[in-house]
Parts: C-alpha cells; sequence; structure tokens
C-alpha cells in the first residue's frame, strides 16, 4: 500500500467526522504550497495557522502527528482493518523524514507540510483524550517507529508529552513539564520579570539585579527534586506524578502575590495603606486569575487545584492542627509531608530558601556554606505522633545550623543593610505620597489607585517595578513631592544615619515608632536648645533579625532520624552540638534617620539620639569609620567593612 494509493483513498473516502477537528478533513486543512508550508495547531479544539518561524509558538504546536495517530489509523482500520504491511512501511518512511529536519520533502505524499527540526519533532505528539482501542494501535506505531520518541502518559488530567529545559546560573539546566511553561508563558507570571527580587537592595549590591521570575522557577524545580527523592527513596509513601506536579506548581506560583520590589512594598507601603495585606493570599488570588485567564481550568482538576492553594498558602499550625483534626481538602492526612515542601511553617526549612540563599549570594557575591544538593540526599519522611514529616539525618545538624546562619547573614549584610534600609524607607515614602494619583487599568475598565490595585487581579498584573521610574519621569504636578524622594534616591541624595541601638535581650514588646518619633525630637531641643525639629525631621526604623522563628532555635523544631534506626525520630540540642552556638537567635534593631542636611543639626541630632537611647536603657552600637562616611558612599565595596564593624557584640 503506497502513498499514493492511501492519499487517494483518503480523499475519496473520507474519515467519519468524529474523528475529524471539528468535522474538517484534515487533508484539506494542509497547506499544499512552498516554501513557508504553515504547521497546524490544535488549541481549544480548533485550528489555527502558525508561521512555522515562530519558535516561540513551537511548544504550543499540536500538528498533524496528531491527525496521523488519531484520524489516519483509524482510518485505515475502517478500510483494511489493521495498518498492513504497505501502510506500517509508509508510516514508517513519513515519520523518519519527518524527524530529518527541513529541507527534505517526504516521498511524494502531501499529507505532511515542510517537515520540522528533529527537537520539534518531539512535541508533535497529542494523545490527549486518545480512546483505549487507539492507544493500542499507537502502541503498536510506536514499536514500529521507535525514533519518533513518543512519551504516552496521563496523569488524572495533568499531561505529560515533553519537557523544555531552561538554563539556570544557580541549578544549572532545568528540566520542566509542558504545564509548569504553559504558567509561565501566561502574563500574570511574566509580571515576575519585572519585580526585583531583592528590592531596594539593587541600589547598593549592583549585583542584585535578578528577578521573582528566575527565582520562582528555581523554586519550582526544587520543589520537584525534592519529592522526586522523597518518592523514589520511600516507594511506599505513595507519591504520585501528580503530587509531583502540583508540588512544583505551588513552587512556581508561590510568590505572584509579590507588589514592587518585593518584601519593600509590604514593610514600606502595604503597612500604612492596607495593613491586612499579605503577599502569600494575594498569590493564591493571582493563581486563581491566571488559571482562569488563559483556559488551565481543564488542565489541572478541581481537587489538584485546591491542593496547590494550600501549598503556597503553607501549613500553619491551626487549631484544628493542634485539636488533631486534618484541616486540609487537597490531600489526606496521611500526605501531610507534602506541605513542607514549598512553605515549612513548621521549622521554615523548604525550597523557597533554598533557592533564595543560593541565588541571592550568588548575585551578591556573598559565600554560602550551606548545601542544600546534600541536604536533599539525606532526607526521609518519618512517623512522628499521628502525622508523617520530613526529618533529617542526624549528621546534617551543622548543615543546618549553616543554613539559619546564611539568613541571618544575608539579612544583616544586606537585606538590613543601612543604606538599604534608608533608600526603601524613602521609595516606601514615595509610593504613599503617590498613591492616590496613580491610576490603574483593571478590571471592566475601572481605574485603581497604588493600594486598590491589590484586590483586583488585573490591575495588579500591571502593576511592577516600572512605577518607580512612572513616577521618576512624571510631569503631573500632583506628583511632584514623590518624585523629588525619587530623584534625591536617583542623585544619592539619602536621609542622613544617625545611630542604631539594641535593646535588652530579654525585651520582647514591640516598640513604637512614632512615640520614638516624638521623644527624638524632644531630644533635640534638650541637646540644643537653638535646633527647633518635628517628629517629621526624622525616620525611625525598628525591626528585628533572627533565625526564622523570633527568640526560638528553629533547630528545636527538627526531626532528625540516625543512620542505625531511620524510623526513630529524636531533637537535637543546642549543647549536644557546640557549646560555641548563639545563646540568642534573635535582635532588635533601632535604626533612625535625619531628613534636613544642616551639619549643626545633624550633629545636634546625632547626640540627642544616644541620649534617648541610653535613657531608655537600649545599647547603643559603636560608631565606626563607616558610619562617619556620607551615606552615599557606601557602596557594595565596603559593606563587608560595614558589615564587620557593626556585628553585634554576643556574636
Amino acid at each position: 500500500m503506497g502513498p499514493s494509493v492511501l492519499r487517494e483513498r483518503f480523499l475519496a473516502h473520507p474519515p467519519a467526522p468524529s474523528l475529524c477537528i471539528n468535522g474538517a478533513n484534515p487533508v484539506s486543512c494542509m497547506p499544499q504550497t512552498r516554501p513557508c508550508s504553515p504547521y497546524l495547531m490544535r488549541t481549544c479544539d480548533s485550528i489555527k495557522v502558525l508561521n512555522p518561524r515562530d519558535q516561540k509558538s513551537i511548544r504550543y504546536i499540536y500538528p498533524l502527528c496528531s491527525v496521523l495517530s488519531d484520524v489516519f489509523i483509524q482510518w485505515c482500520e475502517t478500510q483494511d482493518g489493521n495498518l498492513g504491511s504497505g501502510g506500517a512501511s509508509f508510516l514508517l518512511s513519513v515519520k523518519s523524514k519527518f524527524l530529518m529536519g527541513p529541507p527534505y520533502p517526504i516521498a511524494d505524499s502531501e499529507f505532511f507540510p515542510q517537515p520540522l527540526t528533529y527537537g520539534c519533532a518531539q512535541k508533535l505528539v497529542d494523545v490527549k483524550e486518545i480512546t483505549h482501542h487507539n492507544q493500542e494501535k499507537v502502541t503498536r506505531v510506536k514499536s514500529i517507529t521507535k525514533q519518533c520518541n513518543y512519551r504516552i502518559r496521563k496523569n488524572g488530567q495533568i499531561h505529560l508529552y515533553t519537557v523544555q529545559v531552561f538554563n539556570d546560573p544557580v541549578h544549572g539546566h532545568i528540566e520542566l513539564h509542558p504545564l509548569l511553561v504553559r504558567i509561565i508563558d501566561t502574563p500574570q507570571f511574566q509580571r515576575l520579570r519585572y519585580i526585583k527580587q531583592l528590592g531596594g537592595i539593587y541600589y547598593v549590591f549592583p549585583g542584585a539585579s535578578h528577578n521573582r521570575f528566575e527565582h520562582s522557577i528555581g523554586v519550582g524545580h526544587l520543589a520537584g527534586c525534592l519529592a522526586r527523592e522523597l518518592r523514589d527513596r520511600q516507594t511506599d509513601l505513595g507519591i504520585t506524578d501528580t503530587d509531583i506536579l502540583c508540588v512544583q506548581i505551588a513552587g512556581l506560583c508561590h510568590d505572584l502575590g509579590h507588589g514592587p520590589f518585593s518584601h519593600l512594598f509590604e514593610k514600606q507601603f502595604t503597612t500604612y495603606t492596607k495593613p491586612e495585606f499579605k503577599h502569600e493570599e494575594v498569590s493564591v488570588k493571582m493563581f486563581d486569575h491566571l488559571i482562569a485567564s488563559n483556559n488551565l481550568e481543564r488542565e489541572i482538576s478541581e481537587k489538584d487545584l485546591i491542593f496547590i492553594k494550600e501549598l503556597i498558602m503553607g501549613c500553619p499550625m491551626s487549631n484544628e492542627l493542634k485539636q488533631g483534626v486534618w484541616p486540609y481538602a487537597g490531600r489526606p492526612e496521611k500526605n501531610s509531608f507534602l506541605y513542607e515542601i514549598v512553605a515549612n511553617k513548621e521549622n521554615g526549612i523548604d525550597v523557597d530558601k533554598f533557592d533564595y540563599f543560593a541565588r541571592d549570594c550568588y548575585h551578591l557575591g556573598i559565600q554560602i556554606n550551606f548545601d542544600y544538593k546534600r541536604f536533599l540526599k539525606f532526607v526521609r519522611v518519618c512517623d512522628v505522633g499521628n502525622r508523617k514529616h520530613i526529618c533529617v539525618r542526624d549528621k546534617e545538624v551543622w548543615n543546618l545550623y549553616n543554613m539559619f546562619y546564611t539568613r541571618y547573614g544575608l539579612y544583616r549584610r544586606a537585606c538590613h543593610h543601612r543604606v538599604v534600609n534608608v533608600i526603601e524607607i524613602m521609595i516606601g515614602e514615595a509610593f504613599r505620597k503617590a498613591d492616590q494619583y496613580i491610576q490603574i487599568e483593571g478590571s471592566n475598565g475601572r481605574s485603581f489607585t497604588i493600594s486598590e490595585a491589590v484586590d483586583d487581579m488585573a490591575a495588579y498584573t500591571k502593576l511592577t517595578d516600572a512605577i518607580f521610574l512612572q513616577i521618576l519621569y512624571s510631569s503631573d504636578y500632583n506628583l511632584s513631592d514623590a518624585k523629588k524622594i525619587l530623584e534625591k534616591i536617583v542623585q544619592r541624595k539619602f536621609y542622613k544615619y544617625l545611630g542604631e541601638a539594641t535593646p535588652n535581650p530579654n525585651n520582647t514588646q514591640s516598640l513604637d515608632k512614632n512615640q520614638l518619633l516624638e521623644e527624638l525630637a524632644k531630644a533635640v531641643a534638650t541637646v540644643d536648645p537653638n535646633m527647633r525639629c518635628t517628629s517629621e525631621d526624622f525616620v525611625v526604623d525598628v525591626f528585628r533579625m533572627d533565625y526564622g522563628m523570633k527568640e526560638k532555635n528553629p533547630i528545636d523544631k527538627v526531626h532528625f532520624y540516625s543512620k542505625n534506626d531511620p524510623s526513630k525520630v529524636f531533637h537535637i540540642e543546642k549543647g549536644q552540638v557546640s557549646n560555641l552556638l548563639l545563646e540568642n537567635f534573635s535582635e532588635q534593631i533601632i535604626r533612625a534617620y535625619c531628613k534636613k542636611t544642616d551639619e549643626n543639626i545633624l550633629e545636634a541630632s546625632k547626640k540627642a539620639f544616644k541620649k534617648l537611647c541610653q535613657d531608655k536603657g537600649f545599647s547603643v552600637r559603636q560608631v565606626c569609620a563607616s558610619n562617619l562616611m556620607e551615606t552615599s558612599d557606601v557602596h557594595a565595596g565596603n559593606s563587608c567593612l560595614t558589615f564587620l564593624l557593626t556585628l553585634s557584640p554576643n556574636l
């Protein structure tokens, strides 16, 4: 049975409408001209014509191999009952030449347009919703044409075709499932390209130019790595491919809710304008918007959607959990360990931190001692009480202390660098002044202010770091005050640093910033009666640095197992590790800045701040050489010196 005969018979006796796409004869849809023959793409049960040079769209193409496997094979069976040796030979010939890549024609058949390259040809198999009867026939074809590299698998409603490779500077080559790629290629996820991972830190550390986009891809990758390690090591856990894919999706989408400049938006903007804002909750809302806006509902079951959103929110120690009631609907209690992979509220050890520790240190030029790859080799799931938890080999306790010390070091050296602090304070102040005058188009054509946009995901999708430049280059008179603040940042004319202090370590109460501002203004008048300052002339920042669990040692919450008895879990006390470990795991820091530039006012303000802190029993940090410099001179080059000279004495 040659190709010409097959074609003639196919055209003379077309397949039943049920075998065609939208009732159309597939052959009639095939372009017959060259060069630049378009390929067919089936999306949402329709056919569209694509330019073959549109390489970005290649991964969406479900072209004529689908016709080959679904329609052509079925049609051959209606004619002869089976493929027959001639039909099988023709099929082999077609697929072989299809894999060879352009410019090879396919015999004298017009069944297929100009072939793709080998790599693209691997993506041209659509086995979605194929019947059991046809699956057997495709399996037979697969055995004849092994070089086609079929991957026929179905996981619930999530279908696996092939993977796409991303080259990441931190993790190397990352393979991602096609569904993850479809999520990445949406406006809601692409928005993360325009949100700095480290916010205002970029204005001090020039290497910190990475964004939430690459971090999210890294977390999705590591979530899959950890889930697969557990599945391969403990097959009795019953971890499915769908479980792994859901965990990866949660890792990929866990930061969708971040606003401009990441955590700066929460600390310096929504804290004042929308105190109830939590980026995890907005991430869930944005995820719902992403799924609905891009027609992905059919790709993920309702139960899996619930599971993914629960993973994004994390697994807090709710009242239900304390009472022994399992509060989650996405997965049963036997899968409780899956909730510790992306956002671990139990002890803070999760893949989100693994990625940002490695990625942030890489871009900041800070050495990292924690080895997450080693950690993945020594985890297993153990029964702890009535639930299963991810546990760590006992000899990895030092590696975990390194992890939490890395966190502290990042916050001390970068996130809470004193120049970074004042830059983020100024950006937040500018955003608050501009809030009511920035209009962002959202759903139904409505306009929203910055603070209102967090409630409308269509508007929030458009809210990125670009708002900084929008204000900076605006000619709107209403934005002039905000613009002046941002111009000072660009010119590096920051508010002047007065000093910093730490309250008594036993003091766990939160300090009132407004009260401190009023007291500082009065203290200036006490130091020099000729100086007249108000609370508006100062900025006081109060923050806490810890190991992730406030004043507690997070290692106390980690479950360990030993080589001798992997099923038995236990805790490791700090004294069992080393007597040189820290006594305190948290410290509160107070910093003050002055908006005035007059040297006399600055000198009086520094003395006033020191006196105020001493009167309150605060420990005033030693003023070092770097503190005597102008803040505009502090860049990444001497940040290490600043760190060494301002370390807490108890370190």
